[in-house]
């Protein structure tokens, strides 16, 4: 997979503006993940929200034989966007910075909880 950042275009902050995907690689999907651990618990607070969210992102791709090298395109659903810096510093914990994958980022007005700040989704390209 190549992830670029053509010339002449805006200045990235943690991520690439494209990713070209090899012919014949397998892409797997994620749902939309939200901070929420397997006993029901939602975490509290941004980073511990964001931490969760990811982990459970990690789960779903290892499920589908992939991994966060894999991962080309990211999508975040926020409630609110002044914690963003909070996000991408989670978020470099997971992705590989020097070729983070493609990102969009939404502020929503509320997801399906109100104790629920964020929700991501990711997609994956895996090599035959």
């Amino acid at each position: 997979m190549e992830l670029t950042n053509p010339a002449g275009m805006p200045q990235t902050n943690g991520y690439s503006h494209v990713a070209a995907i090899p012919a014949g690689s397998r892409l797997v999907w994620t749902s939309g993940q939200v901070p929420i651990d397997t006993d029901g618990t939602v975490a509290q607070g941004w980073e511990n929200q964001t931490r969760l969210a990811f982990r459970n992102i990690g789960k779903a791709l290892e499920g589908a034989g992939a991994t966060w090298a894999d991962v080309f395109k990211l999508t975040y659903y926020v409630v609110d966007t002044s914690a963003l810096t909070i996000v991408r510093t989670v978020r470099d914990e997971f992705i590989d910075t020097t070729r983070p994958p493609t990102s969009t980022l939404v502020q929503v007005a509320g997801l399906f909880r109100p104790d629920v700040l964020i929700e991501i989704e990711a997609v994956a390209a895996v090599a035959h």
